[in-house]
């Protein structure tokens, strides 16, 4: 009997795949005032394929239009939904553990039926923990990877600059690896990578193929100190050596989306398409600039 589960599964599978290259791809939250209809009308009009889902927009559209009309927007406007923001506190430990396994679940069994089959789950923590802790991170990532496994979904752990448990590229490869999950992968922010306390020799850690999805920003021109995690600029803008680091990526086997993620209020309450124009054209320059070389 196919079960509602195995339906999703199916689904998710079927799905478009993602990019076999480097591809710009755009996150929701850059146009968070847009909604979902257009967020992803003005990404597709401005000649981008591929997009990263945020909860609020698919689940405010679907409270209003259904699942079925979200999923053929998608289609009808050519999109690859390639990865879906998942949630926190996975990796760590700590009190709320079991509501954020249970956040998981819905999660991952809402964006499957969209046919997203990657979920992007950072560790943004600033208490305090122990060697021991860490010892705990592989259990939890497991167990977190047991929770999508039925919806055939990854959970991707994100490393977060000023993140007081996985804040740097070393950990975030450490901990996936210690957990040993088929769906359990990390993946790469370049803005959490330069304005972080990782070195730019820890891409010479990346095993291959072992990236599961990258996060493309530039880091401003401004003193560090005041950097935060809403300071990201359009890749180009800014001072991150993006070139060679999109180059060491592709040298450990990275194909796939690079997904623009930011936070300025001037684009999140821009008209979507003009930014995601400004942005195609800002980032095409980098990937052309990266052929070149």
């Amino acid at each position: 009997m196919l079960t509602r589960r195995s339906l999703l599964a199916s689904t998710a599978l079927l799905a478009a795949a993602p990019p076999a290259k480097l591809a710009l791809c755009l996150h929701q939250t850059t146009l968070a005032a847009a909604g979902y209809r257009r967020s992803l009308e003005g990404a597709a009009k401005a000649g981008i394929q591929f997009v990263e889902l945020i909860p609020q927009h698919v689940d405010e559209f679907v409270k209003s239009d259904g699942l079925p009309t979200a999923r053929r927007l998608l289609a009808d406007l050519g999109l690859t939904a390639v990865s879906g923001s998942g949630v926190r506190g996975l990796f760590e430990p700590h009190p709320g553990r079991k509501k954020a396994l249970e956040d998981l679940k819905a999660r991952a069994e809402r964006f499957a039926e969209l046919g997203v089959d990657r979920l992007v789950c950072p560790c943004g923590t600033s208490e305090k923990f122990t060697a021991d802790d860490y010892r705990r991170a592989a259990d939890n990532a497991r167990e977190a990877g047991e929770v999508v496994r039925p919806f055939r979904t990854t959970v991707m752990l994100e490393f977060m600059r000023g993140s007081t448990f996985i804040g740097t590229l070393p950990t975030a490869l450490q901990v996936t690896r210690d957990a040993a999950h088929p769906f359990v992968k990390p993946m790469f922010d370049c803005y959490h990578f330069w304005a972080g306390l990782s070195k730019f020799q820890d891409l010479d850690l990346i095993r291959p193929n072992e990236i599961h999805h990258v996060h493309f920003q530039d880091v401003p021109r401004m003193p560090r100190e005041l950097l935060d995690n809403t300071t990201r600029d359009i890749p180009g803008d800014g001072v991150t050596p993006l070139i060679a680091i999109l180059k060491a990526l592709q040298a450990k086997g990275y194909r796939g989306p690079l997904s623009v993620e930011l936070f300025y209020p001037r684009l999140q309450k821009g008209d979507p398409f003009e930014v995601s124009t400004e942005i195609r054209r800002k980032a095409d320059a980098v990937l052309k600039a990266l052929t070149a070389r």
